[in-house]
Parts: structure tokens; C-alpha cells; sequence
């Protein structure tokens, strides 16, 4: 019995042991009132998760849940946008304008020479009917000067601003830029006006808190809240796209209005819509109105910088066509032989990198800088020509009408029969017929095939090539020795109208 008492003595010891070591994971689980140990032996335990899967129930997780890091609450988040709204009001303004067209009468619908029942006849007559239209603007200074969009009061006949306490005013028209879509307008009023400040939009960041205030449908005063959801925008609506994305809502009406930061400063004006949702708004960055606001007041227009190029974006296969080291800067495709660029040393085939210390990440970052630059302003340029980077130095000019000119971002067409098109000759009828002037040259693309090559790269009928791989092309004989002696691709320099684009262009896969 001593024995026995011993035993079990010292294997509770050892068991003891082994529990406080961790050696050995003991539950005890209760079922219907009875304490049951878990089987030491294996016999009940469950088999190993497998690789990959998590050892708490085999989930198969395999990322960690939960964050360290502390909650990121935004700066200012505000409890109430009331006293931004409230403080602000007095200088967002109501705009209505008037415009006179020509409307036709009900005598239309009975076409001469056929009578009324009441004898009349005679040409249909025509009247002249005047035709409202709403929108919004803020003054920027209290001497009465406001800000709103050009398609607000372009070629209207009258502009009345009404003030959110109910008085109106008759406006003039100052200054206008159809290309940024901005206008300068002007009140006359016995007593200073409440002005807003204008901001910084290239410090503002997504995420950000914005308020819009405007007019949409009419409905005076309306204010809306979100965050920046962008920057940088391109609509294709010009040139000089630079949009700013916002969620709060905009509507038709509130076109030229301000879109504020939480300071009460403008940092954009309210311009377009994506009509098929109301959280997609955009509006001109107000410092690309600072640039031009001096030159609407002076002069009414503004003179815009001008390089005299054509340029295209450079595409990964244009990169690597021109063994670039990354898709970046803009590809001139095209010299004004008249122009700055032309007597600076630019020369077509030079990709722009740097334009007066700004780099030039896609080919519409030139645009916009050349534009802001005031003209006769020495400029340093970085371009890569042959692979080598290359600093010039050019004198910018004018800007009389869009010489500085985007070329179609799509490539365009052009090749023999391996690359899906036919060619003809440039004969003067022909050049005559696309516009081109008496010493126009190259080869005509007559047809492209569907489906192929050419009309993969965007090539076109009509569309003149000018070379091939870097080689003037004079006639389709000329066009097609080169074209054979090509192996995979062929890099084309193509005309389209007053436009000359480089073109990737892939041999057919037989």
C-alpha cells in the first residue's frame, strides 16, 4: 500500500512539474456537471492547421488583424459648416443673364406657300425672344470686381448680380478666357463689398474638407460639403485642363461659384459636371485664375506664352522606339520654323523633360507651363535628344491662337500590306483636297484594315507619312523598301492636318 501511495505521490510531482514548466497544456472542461481532463495521450486532440492556415480554428489567415497605429482624425474636422456658410454668403453672388435668339412662330408649322383658315400667308415669320439664364460668381474685391465662369455670360445681353440680402445689381463684362473658361465681370455700389480671399489650390491635398456654395435649378444660396477626390484632372475640354475633383455636390447653376477650403478662402471655381453622378464635380484651380485675373482686368483677354511645337505623349512604346529611360515628357513631333523653340535649337524629336526648372511629367504639363510664362521671359529647357540629355535656352513668344498645339494622343496609321493599310501617292489634287500646301510631301493612306496594325495604332485614311524609322518617305516606292527592311515595328512620322504624330506601328503576326 506504501508503495502504491508512493507512486502516485511522485507522479503528481512530476505532473505538477510538467504544468508549471508549459511543457504540458492541461484544460479541464465541464459537461453536465462533471469535471473531464483532456486526453494527455493525443487521442482526443485535433490535427495541425495546415500550411498557410491560422492556428486558431484553421482559418486560413494569413495577415495580421488590427492596426498599432493610432486612428488618424482629420485636421478640423468640423462639427457644423454654419458659420463657414454664414460668414462667406455675402460674397457669393447670384448671376442671371439675358440672351436674345431667334425663335420661330406657330405660322412654321403651316410652310409657305399653303394659307391659314384666317387668310394670313406669306414665308413663315421669325421673332426674336430673350432667353434667361442662372448662374453663380464671388466677389474677389471689394471696388465690385467678380469672378465666374465664361460660358455663364458669353455672348449674353444683359447680367444682373443679386447679393444674398436681396439687392441687385447691373454687371459688365471686364475680361474673358474662353480657353480656362474664367470671366471677370464688375459692379458698381455706393459701399465696399464683402470679398473672399482667394487660396493656395496647389497646397490643398485629397481628402481634404470643401465647401461649394452656388445657385443650382435656381435655388439661391445652396451649400454642399465634401473633400477633395483629386487633382489634375483632364476632361478634354481644352488645352489647359486642370481640374480639381470634388464630391460635394454641384449642379447645373453652380457654374462659376466658389469652392471653398474650411478657412473660408476660394480655392477653385465650380466649372463641370459628370452629368451621370452629382458626386463628380470639377472646378478651375483659382491659382491658375490668379495667373490670368491681372490680364482680364487690363486688357479685357489674355496673352498666353507660346514655344511653337507640337507635341504628343510619350507612350511606353514610344520609350522604348526612342530608348528612353521611363514614358515620361513630351515628344515634339513638330517645329514651327517661325517660332521660339525653332531658334533655341529644339528640334522634332527632342523629348522636353524640364521647362523653366519644372519638370515635364506628361506631355500636358507643357501647355499649362508655357501659357503662365510671360512672354519674353528667358527660360531654361532640359530636353533628351538621342538618348543624351540636352539643356537650351529659349526666349518665349506670344500666343496669337493655338499654335502650341496637343497632337491626338492616339497614334496614327500607316504601312504596307504587312502592317494592314495601303498607300497612294501625294498628287496636288490630293494635297489640295486635305489642305496641305504645294510643297506637302509623302504618301497618302488610302485605306487601313480592320483590325490590323494600322488601325490598331489609330491610323486613318487621309492621314500623310512623312517617315519611317527616321527616314524621309517621298513616294510609295520609297515607303515600301522601307517598310520590308523594318523587322518587328516601325516607328511612322505622320501628318493629319496641321498636326504631325509619331506612330509605333507593329508588322502583322502571320
Amino acid at each position: 500500500m506504501k508503495s502504491l501511495v508512493r507512486v502516485l505521490l511522485v507522479s503528481g510531482v512530476a505532473f505538477a512539474a510538467l504544468v508549471s514548466t508549459g511543457a504540458l497544456d492541461v484544460e479541464v472542461h465541464w459537461s453536465d456537471g462533471v469535471a473531464r481532463a483532456v486526453d494527455l495521450f493525443g487521442h482526443d486532440a485535433k490535427p495541425a492547421p495546415a500550411d498557410g492556415a491560422a492556428a486558431d480554428g484553421g482559418s486560413g489567415a494569413f495577415w495580421k488583424d488590427g492596426s498599432s497605429a493610432p486612428a488618424v482624425t482629420p485636421v478640423g474636422v468640423p462639427n457644423t459648416f454654419a458659420d463657414l456658410a454664414e460668414r462667406v454668403s455675402p460674397g457669393v453672388v447670384n448671376i442671371s443673364t439675358k440672351k436674345t435668339i431667334a425663335a420661330r412662330s406657330l405660322e412654321d408649322f403651316f410652310p409657305f406657300p399653303f394659307q391659314d383658315p384666317f387668310g394670313g400667308g406669306g414665308p413663315p415669320s421669325e421673332h426674336k425672344q430673350q432667353v434667361p439664364s442662372l448662374g453663380t460668381g464671388f466677389v474677389i474685391s471689394p471696388d465690385g470686381y467678380i469672378v465666374t465662369n465664361n460660358h455663364v455670360i458669353e455672348e449674353v445681353d444683359s447680367i444682373t448680380v443679386r447679393f444674398v440680402d436681396g439687392k441687385e445689381l447691373p454687371a459688365e463684362v471686364v475680361g474673358r478666357d474662353p480657353k480656362t473658361d474664367i470671366a471677370l465681370i464688375r459692379v458698381k455700389n455706393d459701399q465696399p463689398l464683402y470679398a473672399l480671399p482667394l487660396g493656395d489650390s496647389d497646397g490643398v491635398r485629397p481628402g481634404e474638407w470643401v465647401v461649394a456654395i452656388g445657385n443650382p435649378f435656381g435655388l439661391e444660396h445652396t451649400v454642399t460639403a465634401g473633400i477633395i477626390s483629386a487633382k489634375h484632372r483632364n476632361i478634354e475640354q481644352g488645352l489647359y485642363d486642370d481640374y480639381i475633383q470634388t464630391d460635394a455636390a454641384i449642379n447645373p447653376g453652380n457654374s462659376g461659384g466658389p469652392l471653398l477650403d474650411l478657412s473660408g478662402a476660394v480655392i477653385g471655381i465650380n466649372t463641370a459636371i459628370n452629368p451621370r453622378a452629382n458626386t463628380i464635380g470639377f472646378a478651375v484651380p483659382i491659382n491658375m485664375a490668379k495667373d490670368i485675373l491681372p490680364q482680364l482686368r487690363s486688357s479685357g483677354h489674355v496673352t498666353r506664352g507660346w514655344l511653337g511645337v507640337v507635341i504628343q505623349k510619350v507612350t511606353p512604346e514610344i520609350a522604348e522606339e526612342f530608348e528612353l529611360d521611363e514614358p515620361k515628357g513630351a515628344l515634339v513631333s513638330k517645329v514651327d520654323p517661325k517660332g521660339p523653340a525653332a531658334k533655341s535649337g529644339i528640334e522634332q524629336r527632342d523629348v522636353i523633360r524640364e521647362f523653366d526648372g519644372h519638370p515635364i511629367n506628361d506631355f500636358d504639363d507643357l501647355p499649362r507651363l508655357v501659357a503662365r510664362t510671360p512672354v519674353d521671359k528667358k527660360v531654361e529647357l532640359v530636353v533628351i535628344r538621342d538618348g543624351k540629355k540636352k539643356k537650351l535656352t529659349t526666349v518665349v513668344g506670344a500666343l496669337d491662337e493655338p499654335e502650341l498645339t496637343k497632337a491626338a494622343a492616339k497614334p496614327t496609321e500607316g504601312g504596307s500590306n504587312a502592317f494592314g493599310l495601303r498607300v497612294q501617292n501625294l498628287t496636288p489634287e490630293l494635297a489640295e483636297q486635305l489642305g496641305l500646301g504645294n510643297d506637302a510631301s509623302g504618301v497618302v493612306v488610302s485605306s487601313v484594315e480592320p483590325g490590323g496594325p494600322a488601325g490598331e495604332a489609330g491610323l486613318r485614311r487621309g492621314d500623310v507619312i512623312v517617315e519611317v524609322d527616321r527616314h524621309e518617305v517621298t513616294d510609295t516606292g520609297t515607303l515600301e523598301k522601307r517598310l520590308a527592311e523594318t523587322d518587328e515595328r516601325a516607328l511612322l512620322l505622320v501628318r493629319r492636318g496641321d498636326s504631325q504624330l509619331y506612330v509605333p506601328l507593329k508588322r502583322k503576326v502571320s
